[in-house]
């Protein structure tokens, strides 16, 4: 459960004082990662809407900016309701629907609309997106992809990757990155709500300027996962770019390598032997494209 000043706050006794009476329902996925966030949706007079309770203060507020700044496109959450403090953070948002890009996979026109809304984002105005300057820009990839990689070799024994793979994997130049665009960050295919006329992005935490190949790259790979060349290409066509070859790969071993180290750090007295696996397997075709 989530936490403030040491005090663990009870999400389900939040989301039944929030819902009044009404009926709701736990959506929260299985993680032990720390200071997880809970969602619930909650029934009103024949509608729905969705209940998110933060982890930490810091969460509700990133996102509460970054949903500020990007109102108005077509695809961003709309907020109803939410508190903000230190000792009880959470948002209220219209359910945009029951079913993800995760839960349909083989859907290219669903692909095709979030391409569009991803470019929608990064088309935006950036000048409220971000506190920073810069945000993460090509100076910024080239030392955190550095650093990725020497964390890597700390815990490659753990996550399954020997050392002629963690040779190769090094040996990777960092992805080519443009300049800083409003980015989401994290386009999971999870976070893609789709519904039969319209395609919503959720869970904007980590909104910052960032390189337009950061999201495209990531959503590409990550749909790749559970589908075919057919819908990840349109994925692309909806954004109107494609990103291929030796590019491309470069930036999933850049993922794969972060989402390995996350893991590891994350459950630092246990692992997940099949699903590191999975992702060592990604890893080692994305290095054979992606090596000079």
């Amino acid at each position: 459960m989530p936490q403030r000043n040491g005090v663990t706050i009870d999400a389900y006794a939040i989301a039944e004082r929030v819902a009044a009476g009404n009926r709701f329902q736990d959506l929260t996925r299985p993680t032990k990662a720390l200071a997880k966030n809970h969602h619930f949706r909650i029934w009103r007079d024949n509608a729905s809407v969705l209940l998110k309770i933060y982890g930490t203060p810091a969460r509700e507020r990133r996102e509460t900016h970054a949903l500020a700044a990007l109102s108005g496109i077509p695809g961003i959450p709309v907020k109803l309701d939410g508190v903000g403090t230190e000792e009880e953070s959470w948002a209220l948002f219209e359910d945009p629907g029951q079913w993800s890009l995760g839960s349909l996979p083989d859907s290219p026109d669903a692909a095709r609309r979030c391409g569009e809304l991803l470019r929608s984002v990064h088309g935006s105005d950036p000048t409220n997106v971000s506190n920073l300057s810069r945000g993460i820009d090509a100076t910024w990839v080239d030392v955190d992809h550095a650093s990725t990689m020497r964390r890597l070799a700390r815990y490659r024994g753990r996550v399954g990757i020997d050392a002629e793979l963690y040779a190769d994997i090094a040996a990777v130049p960092p992805p080519r990155a443009s300049e800083p665009l409003p980015a989401h960050t994290d386009p999971t295919p999870e976070h893609f709500i789709v519904d039969d006329d319209s395609v919503t992005l959720v869970d904007w935490e980590w909104a910052t300027l960032a390189p337009p190949e950061w999201d495209l790259s990531k959503a590409t790979w990550l749909l790749s996962q559970l589908t075919g060349a057919a819908v990840t290409e349109a994925l692309q066509e909806g954004y109107g770019r494609k990103l291929q070859g030796i590019q491309l790969n470069r930036w999933i071993v850049y993922h794969a390598a972060m989402h390995l180290v996350y893991e590891a750090e994350q459950r630092m007295t246990e692992r997940s032997a099949e699903s590191d696996a999975v992702i060592v397997e990604q890893l080692r075709r994305a290095v054979e494209i992606g090596n000079p």
